[in-house]
């Protein structure tokens, strides 16, 4: 009989693994289940979609199910939704969400990337029409008709992380006053104080209001639609569409109860291989833990890339292959209005709260050269261990250069520099691109100096 390898989940970790399976076995059988009604497309171009930058959500898809049929020789089955894992006899329960008809099918090797969901606070009225999360390409679309059909003027988002900075912008750009609630003290829960308030300032500069220490008591509706809502302290405000960016979920249920090992972290135990702890099934994406090459240890730090790169790997070990993920730093950034933000690494925050002993420092300096136009100053924050040196993490906001700049600090993890080593980096230079001195090599340079005391 062919070999069988079934792959539960059709986004950026699933068909990364389908793919490269069969870019190493032409005589594999692939099958894809995939819940929602598209596989790989760019879920993090969201945002972008629902301000209209991106016009249409087919521009968000990268390849079809249509396509992975008839150039890669892969089964696609959207709507299709599994069900359970019977590990003892290598089968999956399937239902076929279109005519509700369950079904078994038997498999030799299986990847799971299941992905997250988006958490959703436990509120009275949270069910109401026009209260939304942004997770699904159907999640955008539903969005994007929304406010289309409701013209909605005043937008409560409920999180002040990635996705809640990013839709305030989305939202603002299509005219709506957008108001934002976070229940901790501060924004961006993985980034420190000294980059946080530039973003408010950004935020408070385009017209979005900020309530930290503050959260949701209840959702007001009216003929079924969110209408108001009274925050916890004591405020009710007006939300005619409200978006809840509270953070994300595992989908780790499916393989737990398989009795698939879960991690301390909610999401499913791998190995390097993206191996479980049953043999013959593998995860990644979402769903998994990831290794991180600063704590030493497996953490839940869910981006896009980090699916791409264990989808890879679980699917090639899936076809018989000896692939190994080496692991993650944490590396992210996103756009809020003219502000790049990004960190790699760990934070103070972090740093202190895993018992490093350690010292930071934070600069300003000019992203390009003095004298050429259009460039401004970037912050930038460094923590190092302060015996070693080496480099802890990195914090970087701007409006012109962070991105490519935080690339440099991530590399730097992966290859556990210190931060002298880090101070003499034979970085590129050109006025229209960054000063002589960069501001990488300026911030390394003062963190040396605070170390060598």
């Amino acid at each position: 009989m062919t070999e069988r390898l079934v792959v539960i989940g059709g986004v950026a970790a699933g068909m990364s693994a389908a793919s490269r399976a069969r870019r190493l076995r032409p005589d594999l059988e692939i099958l894809v289940f995939e819940k929602s009604g598209f596989v790989s497309y760019g879920s993090c171009g969201l945002p972008y979609f629902v301000s209209d930058i991106i016009k249409a959500p087919e521009n968000l898809v990268v390849y079809d199910a249509k396509f992975f049929k008839e150039k890669r020789n892969i089964d696609v089955f959207t709507h299709h939704e599994a069900l359970k894992i019977f590990p003892a006899k290598r089968t999956l329960l399937v239902k076929n969400l279109e005519n509700d008809k369950e079904f078994e099918v038997q498999y030799d090797k299986l990847v799971i990337a299941t992905g997250a969901r988006a958490v959703r606070p436990n509120v009275k009225g949270v069910d109401l029409k026009g209260i939304f999360t942004i997770r699904f390409l159907e999640d955008g679309i539903e969005i994007k008709s929304f406010i289309k059909e409701n013209s909605p003027r005043k937008a409560l988002i409920v999180g002040a992380g990635y996705i809640g900075m990013e839709m305030a912008e989305s939202l603002v750009s299509v005219g709506m006053d957008v108001l934002i609630v976070e229940q901790m003290p501060n924004i961006l829960g993985t980034m420190d104080d000294e980059i946080n308030e530039v973003v408010e300032q950004e935020l408070q500069r385009n017209g979005v209001k900020l309530l930290k220490s503050t959260s949701v008591d209840e959702f007001i509706g009216e003929n079924g639609y969110v209408r108001k809502a009274k925050l916890s302290n004591g405020e009710i405000v007006d939300a005619e569409l409200v978006l809840i960016g509270a953070g994300i979920k595992p989908n780790s249920e499916i393989a737990k109860e398989a009795g698939i090992e879960i991690g301390r972290t909610g999401a499913i135990a791998v190995n390097q291989r993206m191996e479980t702890n049953i043999s013959g099934i593998y995860s990644a994406g979402d769903c998994a833990e990831a290794f991180h090459l600063v704590l030493n240890r497996p953490v839940y730090i869910p981006l896009g890339t980090t699916a791409n790169k264990q989808g890879k790997v679980a699917g090639e070990n899936a076809a018989g292959g000896n692939a190994i993920f080496k692991g993650i730093v944490g590396t992210a950034v996103f756009k809020v209005f003219d502000l790049e933000v990004a960190r790699t690494g760990l934070s103070e925050k972090q740093a202190k709260a895993e018992g490093f002993d350690y010292v930071s420092t934070v600069i300003e300096h000019g992203s390009r050269a003095h004298y050429y136009p259009g460039g401004s100053k970037i912050r930038v924050k460094l923590i190092a261990d302060r015996k070693t040196g080496r480099l802890l993490g990195a914090e970087m906001v701007g409006r012109d250069g962070v991105a490519k700049r935080i690339d440099v600090f991530a590399t730097a993890l992966h290859a556990k520099l210190t931060i002298d080593e880090i101070g003499q980096l034979d970085l590129s230079y050109a006025p229209p691109f960054a000063p002589v001195w960069d501001p990488v090599l300026i911030a390394a340079n003062d963190l040396e100096k605070k170390i060598k005391k």
